[in-house]
């Protein structure tokens, strides 16, 4: 790298924190007694990609619900031709070969299936956010206490070995005081902005319309919002949810902090005019007692190749991007005012210059240090977040993502959203989960 300017020149968008050449593999199960029966609950978009992320964890799939009678075939295609398939989650749950349940449905569903899943004795990984709203984290908090279950929550941030990584280096001092913390996810096409294309068999026949909808006011039937139900406001959070809750989990860990005190929202509805009522530019202050601010924001117009997530201090910066960690030391301050002393008396200030080892003018005696260039940090991966649970249940160890820092992410997503929606500075008791 030639230079900071050249580097951060050539980065792109931040949060994509990559899994692939990891040199830790978990082992699949050696014994009856290691071995996890995973059932699957809502298997769409995301559940397809988890049943990869499971796989090297050596687990046995046994059953599957989802409301799509082509995610159901898909399922068969993907796992093994015996998977048992229903539309109904309430079977995966009912199946006493089940030992944990992957649930990945839209977001207005995650409250009740983790306590059915729970109450039925099953430990539970859910996809981020784990809450639709902000009321419904302390409910699932309780339930995990009293399951002695692993819940752990799908933000695969968490876990990451960059983000062990960035922690480590800013516990030890190398950032010296952060102050300020920068965070980015630019998108600029359909898919990114969650306008899926729609299966050409989608109708009443294929799919349990009314079971999505759950305890939602009913409405016609619309496969648009049934495929693409992130883009509305009755079955999930948006881009603050969706998008920054990958963020915020990411944060909490790296600078060791719960919540939020406060969030202040900007944003709209400015491109995609396709009949959802969600943001798709969103731009978000998160205010920490611990003496910093995080601005965060995301783009569904527009693919520019910013910095990744940037952690700001008076002795450095880190910046994680597209699998990297990189460190850029902060230059040296010699504390010699040039500018400072502009208005000074000509003799005032060369003397000023000559008590601090420079000429009369103002000029270094000895050749300045160049800045640093920055150094990327090697970073040795370890076992995914999928893992990661696995790991938890076979080893009867504790969640790396439990319900309670589940709901400190996906709250501050949900406060985030309360301050756009209501034009104002939210202020968040997180201890209390309370908002004024």
């Amino acid at each position: 790298m030639s230079s900071r300017r050249a580097f951060l020149s050539t980065t792109t968008q931040a949060t994509v924190f990559f899994l692939a050449g990891r040199k830790t593999r978990l082992k699949a199960a050696t014994s009856p007694g290691d071995q996890v029966n995973l059932g699957l609950i809502g298997s769409g978009i995301r559940g397809t990609q988890l049943i990869e992320e499971f796989k090297p964890a050596g687990v046995r799939f046994v059953a599957a619900a989802d409301l799509y009678d082509g995610v159901l075939t898909r399922l068969k295609e993907q796992t093994t031709p015996s998977l048992k398939t229903s539309k109904d989650y309430r079977h995966v749950l009912d199946n006493k070969e089940v030992d944990a349940v992957v649930i990945a449905t839209p977001d207005h569903w995650h409250k009740r299936m983790v306590l059915d899943a729970l109450a039925a004795g099953k430990h539970v990984y859910i996809e981020k956010p784990m809450t639709w709203s902000l009321d419904e984290g302390e409910e699932i908090i309780k339930a995990e206490k009293a399951s002695g279950k692993v819940l752990q929550v799908g933000s695969q941030a968490k876990t990451s070995a960059l983000t062990a990584k960035a922690r480590e280096l800013i516990k030890a001092g190398q950032l010296g005081k952060v102050t300020m913390v920068r965070m980015a996810n630019h998108r600029n096409n359909a898919q990114g902005a969650w306008k899926y294309e729609i299966p050409p068999d989608a109708s009443p026949q294929t799919i349990d319309w009314k079971s999505f909808l759950g305890s939602r006011p009913d409405r016609p039937f619309d496969p648009k919002v049934f495929f693409q139900w992130r883009c509305w406001w009755e079955f999930s959070g948006g881009v603050a949810t969706d998008l920054f809750v990958h963020l915020l989990t990411w944060l909490h860990e790296v600078m060791d902090v719960k919540a939020p005190v406060s969030v202040a929202s900007q944003g709209g509805l400015y491109f995609w005019k396709d009949g959802r009522n969600v943001p798709d530019v969103m731009n978000s202050i998160f205010e920490y007692e611990e003496g910093f601010v995080a601005d965060m924001y995301v783009h569904l117009a527009n693919s520019s190749p910013t910095p990744g997530n940037i952690i700001m201090g008076d002795k450095g910066t880190i910046l994680e991007e597209r699998g990297k960690l990189v460190f850029i030391p902060e230059p040296v301050d010699t504390n010699v005012q040039g500018y400072g002393t502009l208005q000074w008396p000509k003799a005032m200030r060369a003397a000023y210059f000559e008590s601090k080892g420079y000429t009369a003018d103002g000029r270094p005696k000895t050749k300045p240090q160049p800045r640093p260039e920055p150094e990327e940090i090697a970073v040795e991966r370890g076992p995914s977040h999928a893992e990661q649970f696995i790991l938890s249940i076979r080893n009867n160890k504790p969640s790396r993502e439990n319900a309670t820092e589940g709901h400190l992410a996906a709250g501050a997503g949900h406060i985030a959203n309360i301050a756009y929606r209501e034009h104002r500075k939210v202020r968040w008791n997180w201890r209390t989960n309370t908002v004024s």
